[in-house]
């Protein structure tokens, strides 16, 4: 984690109190639906989603990248970050997987120890060279799944109540009127004011699947942080940790333009150097914090007061800021997305013995949203509960196969 050095120099520049605005772009076909206009233009280089967590015998690391595009590029690389070290927030080792494609033959490298050549578009994958790692590339059904029109209707609920004159405290969070509230707890359950659909049904995402033996990625130790990022000649032009936080957290009320251009800075840099986005996070949690119509109760908020301190979200910011997916690998029980953050620093001890990470059954999105409107795991959901289709966390490559095209009308 950062130094408390750190943690003082983003106090005294943070700005928390920023107005507002309605903005954003419509949103897209995608897992991540609020994309730059880099990473929309470039779909094979488009991160929609990563996925990590222990295998059920404890002996390999899962993990999964979809890819907007239906298909991988040869002009790209794709790669797996993966931090090791001895305990939450202390990494002392990075393994890389790196993947790329030349035709139908894909190349990986698992660090220093495994690579593989060959056509790994099969259900069963291919094997590295010294057996230390599997890979499979190619078309599966998305798990991620997310009612993203109604998560716009919530948004566009409390931008107008912002603009007709809510007030916002000093650290950023809006009082909402209870009715306001209900609104938007309540539209974000809907789509177009019906049942909940999740927009991503029937997606088929080209899909870099991987499992590695974990003590080819364990060097530092057994707590790991992962994170994926997409290059083009040594430019990077998508990274993803936590579901999200690139696309949610950034100006989420904000101007396009001004979305945007955070976005794109924060898709060129790296968990270690994301400090800078820390101040913009904190204007987004305090947005998220109100939603319910309490100011105070999303989890890590300093709840001191009145007046509230203005850092009430700078703990949660610096912790979403170093965006990566954390999981205890001592454990291969993997029911709770953010078990690792919340049994370290929250202490839900009970969680000690969960991996965290992120499975592709995981209601991530719903969890993500939860903790930072009322503090809890749960409470706060877009009506989409599961995916359409069923994915494994045992059975490579783990994500269903894309489903049959329907057949022709007669």
């Amino acid at each position: 984690m950062r130094s408390s050095k750190s943690v003082r120099r983003i106090v005294a520049g943070a700005g928390l109190a920023a107005a507002l605005a309605l903005g954003g772009s419509p949103a897209a076909r995608a897992s991540d639906h609020l994309d730059t206009p880099s990473v929309i233009a470039d779909p094979r280089a488009d991160i929609g989603d990563i996925f990590a967590w222990t295998s059920p015998d404890g002996q390999q690391l899962n993990l999964v990248m979809t890819i907007v595009g239906h298909s991988f590029s040869d002009k790209h690389q794709y790669r797996f970050h993966i931090d090791s070290g001895p305990r939450f927030g202390e990494t002392k080792a990075t393994t890389s997987i790196t993947c790329g494609f030349a035709g139908a033959e894909t190349r990986c490298e698992a660090g220093q120890t495994d690579s593989l050549r060959g056509d790994a578009s099969r259900p069963a994958g291919l094997e590295g060279r010294n057996r230390r790692f599997r890979v499979f590339a190619g078309l599966r059904d998305d798990p991620f799944f997310n009612n993203v029109r109604g998560t716009r209707d919530a948004y566009n609920v409390a931008a107008d109540a912002i603009k007709q004159g809510a007030a916002v405290d000093a650290a950023g969070c809006p009082g909402f009127e209870a009715a306001t509230s209900r609104t938007i707890l309540e539209r974000w359950r809907m789509t177009e004011g019906g049942p909940a659909k999740n927009l991503l049904a029937g997606w088929t995402p080209a899909s870099l699947v991987i499992s590695v033996d974990l003590d080819v990625v364990n060097r530092g130790g057994g707590m790991l942080a992962v994170w994926a990022d997409t290059t083009v000649g040594g430019q990077r032009i998508d990274r993803m940790g936590r579901p999200l936080t690139g696309n949610a957290l950034l100006a989420t009320l904000g101007p396009g333009e001004v979305s945007d251009d955070l976005k794109e800075r924060y898709n060129r840099a790296t968990p270690a150097t994301s400090d800078t986005f820390i101040p913009e996070i904190e204007k987004s949690l305090g947005l998220y914090d109100g939603l319910d119509g309490r100011c105070g109760d999303q989890l890590l908020a300093d709840p001191s007061g009145p007046p509230p301190s203005t850092s009430r979200y700078l703990p949660m910011a610096i912790l979403l800021a170093d965006d990566r997916l954390w999981i205890n690998t001592k454990s291969s029980r993997c029911t709770q997305f953010f078990a690792v953050e919340l049994a370290e620093l929250a202490g839900r001890s009970a969680l000690r013995g969960d991996c965290g990470g992120r499975t592709p059954n995981h209601d991530a999105v719903d969890v993500y949203r939860s903790l930072l409107v009322n503090g809890a795991a749960s409470g706060v959901d877009d009506g989409v509960d599961r995916d359409d289709r069923e994915h494994s966390l045992e059975a490579f490559p783990f994500l269903a196969p894309p489903a049959p095209a329907p057949a022709p009308a007669p």
